[in-house]
């Protein structure tokens, strides 16, 4: 697929998305394609990832468990995007709302808003409740203030991880780009840890993803800049100044410049330290604002994030508008 099939397939599934979702009646009679991609690195993981091998041993059947699941990916990818095309333009329709499966712009918006009522209607318990279902730390660690940086951070990232990056990948090279990229993307947050069982075997799926999330990375940050120039009060000097300061020194060589570029449009600080399960993490602070949010703040943030899939959007289409003439 070319960019001119590609940057007019990547429009369509951003508007599709963007207006339906992924309805939950598919998810309950059907799953969803991440979880079937997902049981299949889980079968992976069970069947060639052997604690009684070797850490070197470990290491290579995990770069054998991510070619095979590319391959098996890419392939059924590729065979359903000729079987779509075959029809003619009207095949990037359904092509369009597979690709679409892939990208979360609605329901990233609905589950950080979900922790904004949280707090508002029920105070700590109602946050910390929301809060848990989109974030790996322990909640009952955080004050509200924690509770709401949460919240933000987990919207900076995943509008990278869950948005940018899926329509970045779908963009130069249509259905199969992004079921790639959602491959490694799940790989990572499946085996990409760094516990004794998977520390060698997830080795290769973590550096892959921190690769495949580079561009996306940057971008996203670029996108939270312009937007908080058209979203006052959000400091779009301030978002600029912390993704040049801080962006470098998160953990990540990824997640601090969504962070950093969110933090500074909100006059706010984010990452930090923080604990994940029961393993406290150090971390720099992204931004040099204040430290205490609130749910106001996630709303702010909620707004800022619309913009800049709104952005996201017109970006797409003036691209494939330039592509077509």
């Amino acid at each position: 697929m070319n960019l001119s099939d590609s940057l007019p397939l990547l429009v369509l599934a951003l508007t599709l998305e963007a207006a339906f979702g992924y309805p939950q009646r598919f998810y309950a009679v059907m799953g969803h394609p991440v979880t079937w991609i997902g049981r299949l690195i889980g079968m992976l993981d069970g069947s060639l990832n052997r604690e009684t091998s070797s850490f070197t041993t470990r290491k290579a059947m995990g770069v054998l468990a991510l070619v095979a699941l590319l391959a098996v990916i890419i392939t059924l990818s590729v065979l359903v995007q000729h079987l779509c095309l075959s029809i003619g333009l009207l095949g990037l329709v359904p092509l369009a709302l597979i690709a679409s499966t892939l990208i979360a712009q609605r329901s990233l918006y609905e589950h950080v808003a979900r922790v904004a009522e949280g707090l508002e209607r029920d105070g700590l318990e109602g946050g910390r409740r929301a809060v848990s279902m989109i974030v790996g730390r322990n909640p009952q660690t955080l004050d509200e203030a924690g509770v709401a940086r949460a919240a933000i951070e987990s919207l900076a990232e995943n509008f990278s991880d869950g948005i940018v990056a899926p329509a970045f990948w779908l963009g130069l090279g249509g259905l199969p780009g992004i079921a790639a990229y959602k491959a490694i993307n799940t790989a990572d947050s499946m085996i990409g840890h760094r516990t004794p069982r998977h520390l060698a075997f997830g080795w290769a799926s973590a550096r892959l993803d921190d690769l495949v999330n580079l561009p996306a990375s940057r971008l996203t940050a670029l996108l939270l800049i312009v937007s908080a120039v058209f979203d006052r009060p959000a400091n779009a000097e301030g978002a600029w100044r912390a993704v040049r300061r801080d962006a470098g020194k998160h953990r990540s060589p990824n997640a601090g410049w969504p962070e950093a570029a969110m933090a500074g449009a909100l006059n706010i600080k984010l990452a930090g330290p923080r604990v994940y399960g029961e393993t406290p993490v150090e971390d720099h602070w992204m931004g040099d604002g204040r430290s205490e949010a609130s749910a106001a703040d996630i709303r702010r943030a909620l707004r800022l994030y619309k913009r800049s899939c709104i952005l996201l959007w017109a970006l797409a289409t003036l691209l494939a508008a330039a592509i077509l003439l």
